[in-house]
């Protein structure tokens, strides 16, 4: 390989890892959307039970990547469907708090169990020592985008 070719290759990178992510999440929502659930459905559900109960309105939206009114629109419909419920924090009433409900967690379990079957079989082919492999790469990646945003922040 020349450096011509590795330099196309390192500028596709970014690229190719955000057309997977993508792809990846278009096969979770015909997957969800066979079983009733749609995006907005599933994904603030996942991200709430990954950040646990009495996480903030404001935290699930960074970590779904909605914009707060879009966020606040859509809540309101997961509690009006009793999946979710909002509560006041205590330690700033402007806040709200946010948990799952029973009919919420259980969703939660099927998405996970649907989730686990998908990269099970998405990552049949691969050792796991090339899991792996991948994984330490995305963690590093991931470190050096954190520090670039913060840069950018300044």
């Amino acid at each position: 390989m020349n450096k011509f070719d590795d330099a196309i290759s390192r500028g596709n990178l970014l690229y190719r890892l955000g057309l997977l992510t993508r792809h990846w999440r278009q096969v979770l929502d015909a997957e969800f959307q066979a079983a009733g659930l749609t995006d907005a459905t599933w994904r603030p559900l996942l991200h709430l039970n990954l950040l646990g109960d009495g996480t903030r309105q404001k935290d699930l939206a960074a970590s779904v990547g909605i914009e707060g009114p879009s966020l606040v629109r859509l809540l309101d419909t997961l509690v009006a469907k009793g999946l979710m419920e909002r509560s006041e924090d205590a330690r700033d009433r402007r806040a709200k708090l946010l948990r799952l409900t029973p009919a919420g967690c259980a969703i939660v379990e099927r998405i996970k169990e649907t989730v686990v079957t998908l990269e099970n079989e998405l990552l049949s082919p691969f050792s796991d020592g090339e899991i792996a492999q991948v994984s330490e790469f995305i963690l590093r990646l991931e470190t050096t985008v954190r520090d670039a945003r913060r840069r950018c922040r300044r």
